[in-house]
C-alpha cells in the first residue's frame, strides 16, 4: 500500500528511501510437509518469491536463510526459481544466514549474489547423507516374520526389516555420489573464485560463519539491516513479504461454524505427519548442535 501510495504522489514529494523486500526461508527442506509443520520447498515458497521480485523499484532483493537442509531436488529447485527471477527483473540477491545454511540450506544460499553471515552461523555441510534404521535382530526378538512380494527384484532394496546387501549399499552411494557432483557443481559455479582450495571443503564438514569466510563459502559478516543500509543509504527500509495464511486461518470453521465435519479428521491427519515431520526434523537440526 506504502509502494502504491508514494507512485502517486508527484516525483518531487515522492520518499527517496529505497525499500528492500525480504523473504524468510526458514525450516528443513522436503516436498509436501504438513500444515501444522510447513517445511520449505517449491510449492511452499514460489508465491513468496515471486512477490518478493515483482516489487518494481527495489534494487535488491534480501532472502533470510535459516535451514539445516534436507531434500536436494526441492534446494535445487528453490535455488533456480530466484536465480530465473533475478535474472529476468535483473535485481541483486542478498543471503542472509541466520543460525544455519548448511546442505541443501547452504544451496539456497549460493543463490545469492553475496552471502552474509554473523561469525557464529553455521554453513557448509557440501555432501549428501541418506539415514535408515535396521530392524532384523527385533523382528527375529518378537518373533515376526517379514513378508514382501513384488515385481522385480530390486524393488524391495534396503528394506530395514531385511539384512542388508552389499549391492544395495553400494548402489545407494553410486547415486549419492552423483547428487553430490551436481551439489558440488552448483557451488563452484556460483561461488568461482572466491573459494579458497581446501581439501575438506565438499566433504560434508560444516564451520562458522567466520570460517566460512576465510574458506570463500560466504562474503562478509553482518546482519540484514546493517548491511542494506550501507548498500542503499540509512533511509532503506525492508519490507517483510509474508505467505499464505496457515492451516488454521484459511480454516475459519474450526472456531466458529464446523460445517465442514470433516475437520477433525483433516486435523488429526495433520498431527500424526506432524509427528513424523518433527522427528525428521529435529534430526536434521541436532547435526549442527541446533
Amino acid at each position: 500500500m506504502r509502494r502504491f501510495l508514494n507512485r502517486l504522489l508527484p516525483k518531487s514529494m515522492r520518499s527517496e528511501a529505497v525499500t528492500i523486500p525480504v523473504i524468510r526461508l526458514h525450516g528443513t527442506i522436503m516436498a509436501g510437509g504438513s500444515q501444522l509443520r510447513p517445511s520449505l520447498s517449491l510449492a511452499s515458497t514460489a508465491g513468496v518469491i515471486e512477490k518478493a521480485f515483482a516489487y518494481p523499484e527495489a534494487p535488491a532483493v534480501a532472502i533470510s536463510i535459516n535451514s539445516p537442509g534436507g531434500s536436494p531436488v526441492q534446494s535445487r529447485l528453490i535455488y533456480k526459481r530466484i536465480r530465473d527471477l533475478a535474472a529476468e527483473k535483473n535485481k541483486r540477491v542478498l543471503v542472509f544466514v541466520e543460525d544455519v545454511a548448511a546442505s541443501g540450506g547452504y544451496m539456497i544460499a549460493v543463490a545469492g549474489d553475496e552471502i552474509i553471515a554473523d561469525p557464529s552461523s553455521i554453513v557448509g555441510s557440501i555432501g549428501v547423507v541418506s539415514a535408515s534404521f535396521g530392524f532384523t535382530d527385533l523382528m527375529k526378538k518378537i518373533g515376526v516374520e517379514r513378508r514382501v512380494y513384488t515385481a522385480g527384484k530390486n524393488k524391495a532394496v534396503l528394506d530395514p526389516f531385511k539384512p542388508e546387501k552389499k549391492e544395495d549399499v553400494e548402489r545407494l552411494k553410486t547415486l549419492q555420489l552423483e547428487v553430490h557432483e551436481t551439489f558440488i557443481d552448483l557451488v563452484k559455479e556460483r561461488r568461482g573464485t572466491k573459494l579458497k582450495d581446501d581439501p575438506d571443503l565438499f566433504t560434508g564438514l560444516f564451520w562458522t560463519g567466520r570460517k566460512g569466510l576465510a574458506l570463500g563459502l560466504v562474503d562478509t559478516l553482518g546482519d540484514i539491516r546493517q548491511v542494506v543500509r550501507d548498500r542503499y543509504g540509512p533511509k532503506a527500509r525492508l519490507a517483510l513479504v509474508s505467505p499464505p495464511r496457515g492451516f488454521f486461518a484459511r480454516r475459519l470453521g474450526f472456531f466458529g461454524s464446523r460445517r465442514d465435519h470433516g475437520w477433525a479428521t483433516d486435523f488429526a491427519a495433520e498431527a500424526a505427519h506432524g509427528l513424523l515431520d518433527a522427528a525428521e526434523e529435529r534430526a536434521l537440526w541436532s547435526r549442527f548442535g541446533l
